[in-house]
């Protein structure tokens, strides 16, 4: 087992001092990643886009961290609106095409997210090589 590392990305800072993820030797573990514009902060309007943001994010954040979504061995998500679920789904399957290997899920309703988050994920990895 390595030493903790945090996993920074350009234009995705928490409001908290908290980082995009951490990793320990080959487990990578995120914090929630949202579906904010990076740079700007910006949350934009429609789960279809947040929903983009956030795996966009996802990626990026998986990159800087030296793992792909190969790595990903288990997903959640928190939906503000359980019925956006499809939304979610179109990208996931966009994302792992293949039904025989796509890591573990679990979704769940969370009317609490802040406005106006709709839709957040975290995700563990085991990074490869």
């Amino acid at each position: 087992m390595g030493r903790r590392v945090s996993i920074e990305i350009p234009g995705f800072e928490h409001d908290n001092p908290i980082p995009a993820a951490c990793r320990v030797g080959p487990f990578l573990i995120t914090s929630g990643v949202s579906g904010k514009e990076p740079y700007t902060g910006k949350y934009p309007d429609g789960i279809e886009a947040q929903c983009a943001h956030m795996f966009a994010n996802m990626l990026e954040i998986l990159k800087a961290g030296g793992a792909t979504a190969e790595d990903i061995v288990k997903f959640n998500v928190w939906l503000k609106d359980r019925s956006n679920r499809p939304y979610v789904n179109k990208h996931w399957t966009e994302l792992f095409p293949d039904p025989h290997s796509r890591p573990a899920r679990h979704t769940f309703a969370a009317p609490d997210l802040a406005e106006p988050v709709l839709v957040q994920c975290e995700i563990m990895a085991v990074v490869s090589g």
